[in-house]
This record gives structure tokens, C-alpha cells and sequence, in this order.
């Protein structure tokens, strides 16, 4: 069983070709991709070779982690039906071919575990589901506060903005760029050079700028708590003395638990998060080396998602 899929063979050098699959098992499923999203954090650390020492890093690999297709096989002991729709968050089923995170492919085969079902309705905008859960993640830990400045209105500064909205908060999100401030949903977007604020007790960062921390220390409240929840691949660094007056908290928002995709999945099928307004781009597999260049580069893209229903 063979499948097409994007594959980084060194940085800058990318091309979609034909892989064999591994075989699948009782527990796994097959599932025929239709759409794949690009991710312009950890993909492009991927393509550009800045990604830092990570496990599962290695070229060539196939990348991607924001898939939803349809299962084409299930094994014996798993509980899917031909047909269903599913969100994929990557595989690892491209033999010598690293998979990191694999999901960039016309058909991949995973543990029937990693699958998440989803609504028809949610569509391409399933693809999205991983960035949502992110965006939970940042602040689903106990105790955590509601952000109220949020640095950077790409797809995850907006998700965690919907989310601190839905939750009752109001946020203020940080922009530097005029065309990304538009498409804000019950909170405001500002340049950062009209914000006097310097009392924020929630701060939450997803611009993976690494000399952004004194800047947001001088804006904190006494207590105050920034959450990195961006990706960083260069040293980060503040002065003491500012974080030392405010007693600041820095805490590092990692990867999403599978309770936080169902949250949000559930939060997308209810309507009570939109997923609307965030892909801006599409492409074809055919053209992905383009694709992936214009969502690395072009600050009018959002999000660029793959159409795999086409036969290659």
C-alpha cells in the first residue's frame, strides 16, 4: 500500500512523492486524507533546518499535524466504520521516511487511538483542531488565569483570544503588522506602540519571538505570569531586576493532551468557537512546494491547507 506525501528531503528541498506504507494492524486504521494544514511555527523551523535538537528529527521526513480525512480501513478491534470522517494529528507509517509529524500524505495509516471522529460540517475547517487544542492547552492547567494580553493575531493568538472570550474575558492582542489586525471577535487589536498598559496580570505569547520577554515583564502587574506558547529556536533571555520587582511567573505551554482536542472539538461542533475566517489560502499537492513557501512567507496567509481529494 503506497501513498503520496510531502516530503522535506533537506532544508529548502521539498517535493511530494510516492512511499510505500507500513502494514497496518487490528488496531490501526487507513485513512484517505482530504485536506492537510501548514503549520508556519514548527513546519517552517522544519523546512527552513532551524528547527532546534528534537526527537524524531531527521531528513527526509514528512511533516504535518493538522489533517482530516476519511477511514478507508479499520482494523478488527477498532470501533470506526468505513467512511467516518476523522481528524489525524500526524503518523508514523512511512518506513525509513521520519515522520515528523507525518500527516502531509494522501493516505496514512495510525493507531486507531490517535483518531479523533468529527462532525461532516466541520469540514477543512477540521485542520484547525490541533492549533485549537493549543490553544486550550495555554490555559486549561489549574489554575491558570485568563489571558489579557495576547502578543500576535496569526491562527493561534486568535484561537486563544475566542477561547479567553468564550471564557468571559476581554482580551488586548498585540500586532505590528496593520493587516493582520482585522478579524477580531469580541476583543480588541492594537499596535503594541498605543498600549500605555502596565498592569497586565495575564500575558500570553504566541509571536516565538525570543527578545519579546523584557518587553512583557515591563508590562506585567506585581505577580503577573507570561505564558510562552509560541516556538523559540533561539535562546530566550530577560533582565532579572524587572522580573524581580514584579515577582513574575514565565511558564512554558507545550504540546496538547487529547482531552484538550475533544474540549475543543466539541466547543467547534457546538458553535460555540468558530473555526471560520482562519484558512485564508488553498493549494494542491501538485503545487505544494509553492504552498508551503507562500505560508512561510506571506503575512496575508493565515492558514494554507493542502487539497488532497484530487487523485494524484
Amino acid at each position: 500500500m503506497n501513498a503520496h506525501a510531502v516530503v522535506v528531503e533537506q532544508p529548502h528541498q521539498l517535493q511530494v512523492r510516492e512511499l510505500a506504507l507500513v502494514e497496518p494492524t487490528d488496531n490501526d486504521l487507513v485513512v484517505d486524507i482530504c485536506w492537510s494544514g501548514i503549520s508556519t511555527g514548527t513546519e517552517k523551523l522544519l523546512w527552513s533546518g532551524r528547527m532546534p535538537t528534537f526527537p524524531g528529527m531527521g531528513y527526509p521526513l514528512v511533516p504535518g499535524y493538522e489533517s482530516v480525512g476519511r477511514v478507508a480501513q479499520a482494523g478488527r478491534s477498532t470501533k470506526y466504520e468505513i467512511g467516518e470522517m476523522v481528524f489525524v494529528p500526524g503518523a508514523a507509517c512511512f518506513g525509513e521516511v521520519r515522520g515528523l509529524f507525518g500527516g502531509a500524505a494522501s493516505r496514512v495509516v495510525i493507531p486507531a487511538l490517535r483518531a479523533l471522529r468529527i462532525s461532516e460540517a466541520l469540514g477543512e475547517r477540521g485542520t484547525l483542531l490541533a492549533l485549537a487544542a493549543t490553544a486550550y492547552h495555554a490555559y486549561s492547567s489549574p489554575g491558570a488565569a485568563r489571558p489579557e494580553l495576547i502578543i500576535g493575531h496569526g491562527v493561534l493568538g486568535r484561537m486563544i483570544a475566542r477561547l479567553a472570550v468564550i471564557a468571559g474575558g476581554k482580551p488586548i492582542v498585540w500586532e505590528t503588522n496593520p493587516a493582520r489586525r482585522v478579524g477580531a471577535q469580541g476583543y480588541d487589536v492594537i499596535d503594541p506602540a498605543d498600549d500605555k498598559t502596565s498592569n497586565y496580570r495575564s500575558i500570553c505569547d504566541v509571536s516565538g519571538d525570543s527578545k519579546v520577554l523584557d518587553s512583557l515583564i515591563a508590562r506585567g502587574a506585581p505577580g503577573c505570569e507570561i505564558v510562552l506558547a509560541g516556538f523559540y529556536d533561539e535562546p530566550l533571555s530577560f533582565s532579572f531586576a524587572p522580573a524581580f520587582l514584579r515577582e513574575a511567573k514565565i511558564r512554558v505551554a507545550a504540546q496538547w493532551k487529547p482531552p484538550e482536542l475533544l474540549a475543543v472539538r466539541d466547543l467547534a461542533e457546538t458553535g460555540r468557537l468558530s473555526l471560520d475566517e482562519l484558512i485564508t489560502h488553498r493549494s494542491t499537492p501538485d503545487n505544494a512546494d509553492a504552498a508551503y513557501r507562500t505560508a512561510f512567507s506571506d503575512s496575508t496567509c493565515l492558514k494554507m491547507i493542502l487539497d488532497w481529494r484530487r487523485p494524484q
